[in-house]
């Protein structure tokens, strides 16, 4: 594998296995995986995850799982900027700017009826990921969505 492009270097920090835990009104509802790893040329970080469902698992939830989820990061290097190509086992498919700088991990898009945000801090140690997604129909108003938590395994 080729030595990724210095900007790419700094996502370095995510990759690895990671057991994650999605959390809805703060019990956690759902456990998992997520692997993180440079293609072979290092051109793009490759995101896969997938999560299974608690008993208690809320209908509306059911209904919209998204898991497994594959992710490609990508960079502009005229810009220095993420691109982030997103795909679920819904169907849905979805393209998202990205930073992660100074440990904070943020992913957005602007959609029409359908914003996103995502933030996401990296402990000192570099073990774990506390993360909150967020949602707006108008991308004015924001609501939290719901809370992802991923703690490295290797």
């Amino acid at each position: 594998m080729r030595e990724p492009h210095p900007t790419l270097q700094r996502l370095d920090a995510l990759v690895g296995e990671w057991e994650i835990w999605v959390a809805l009104d703060p019990q956690p509802t759902a456990g998992g995986r997520a692997v993180m790893e440079w293609t072979a040329d290092g051109g793009f970080l490759v995101q896969r995850t997938d999560a299974d469902l608690a008993e208690d698992t809320p209908p509306e939830w059911r209904a919209n799982w998204p898991f497994p989820v594959t992710a490609i990061i990508g960079l502009d290097d005229a810009s220095e900027e993420f691109t982030m190509l997103y795909a679920d086992s819904r169907g849905v498919h979805r393209v998202y700017r990205m930073t992660f700088d100074d440990g904070v991990w943020r992913i957005w898009r602007a959609a029409p009826g359908f914003h996103q945000r995502f933030t996401g801090t990296l402990s000192e140690d570099g073990a774990t990921i506390a993360c909150a997604w967020e949602l707006s129909r108008d991308g004015t108003s924001w609501e939290h969505d719901f809370d992802l938590t991923y703690k490295k395994v290797k």
